[in-house]
């Protein structure tokens, strides 16, 4: 572990000591996977790849947890109260069919999985074929989402290759699916004003970036932030990001909603 993991997790054991008597923060707590249990896509740090008995570990907590609920990332679940928890996927990989699917459907657990569309039309290793992806797709509580066409930085294209980008993605998963689309999340959780706009004129209901976080009702469904899980997350990090212990760390990035 870095030094700078060393120091976040610091801080988040002391914010777990002083919030320990209070419930989890109110909202929608989406949180974000890659890969389980095969390589993530450039990732030479290796922290978005867990084993599959972390995240089987992972899951069998959530799915006993008597604090918040598990629900479908969808738009009904920005409303009501109390915590709520969506299960969500970046890139589309192969494993997310045959490793972690497994283990969601046993326990119940719905999710959704973003899917980068080039990826799947290109055959690219590791990645979900259009046969899987179908397979996928009909599993109960599976939900697919749109993660741009070639997993670029949307905010670093032009208007043209923008559009480009998010309407291809979703019109080719939607003609392989035969269902709708209207869920994205951004590649690199790059996103601003602009490619936000963007996403809501192509079709788009609900966009989720990378800042930590909870979603409280009023939050832009554009602009939804996540909690992102990493390799090194044992059963105590994942209970205190759950419980909004890690929440501290969206400082480290600017709200797209501001850009």
């Amino acid at each position: 572990m870095n030094l700078r993991r060393l120091l976040a997790r610091s801080i988040s054991e002391m914010v777990a000591g002083v919030s320990w008597m209070r419930g989890p923060a109110d909202g929608l707590r989406v949180l974000m996977y890659h890969a389980i249990g095969t390589p993530a896509l450039g990732d030479t740090l290796g922290l978005f790849s867990l084993k599959p008995d972390r995240f089987k570990q992972h899951m069998t907590l959530l799915a006993g947890w008597k604090q918040g609920r598990v629900v479908e990332f969808d738009g009904t679940a920005l409303s009501g109260s109390g915590c709520r928890v969506a299960i969500t996927f970046d890139d589309g990989y192969l494993d997310n069919l045959e490793v972690a699917a497994p283990i969601l459907t046993e326990l119940g657990l719905p999710f959704t999985v973003f899917v980068t569309s080039e990826f799947v039309r290109s055959g690219k290793a590791g990645f979900l074929s259009p046969s899987a992806l179908r397979a996928l797709a009909a599993l109960p509580g599976a939900r697919i989402g749109a993660h741009g066409a070639n997993h670029v930085d949307l905010t670093q294209c032009d208007d043209g290759a923008l559009r480009s980008e998010l309407s291809s993605s979703r019109q080719y998963l939607e003609d392989l699916l035969g269902s709708e689309v209207r869920t994205l999340a951004y590649p690199y959780g790059a996103v601003d004003c602009r490619v936000r706009d963007a996403a809501l004129a192509e079709g788009y209901r609900l966009g989720a970036c990378s800042r930590a976080g909870v979603n409280r009702p009023e939050r832009d469904p554009m602009l939804l932030v996540r909690t992102e899980i990493v390799a090194f997350d044992g059963e105590r990090v994942f209970a205190q990001k759950l419980h909004g212990d890690w929440d501290w760390y969206r400082w480290r990035k600017q709200d797209p909603a501001s850009s």
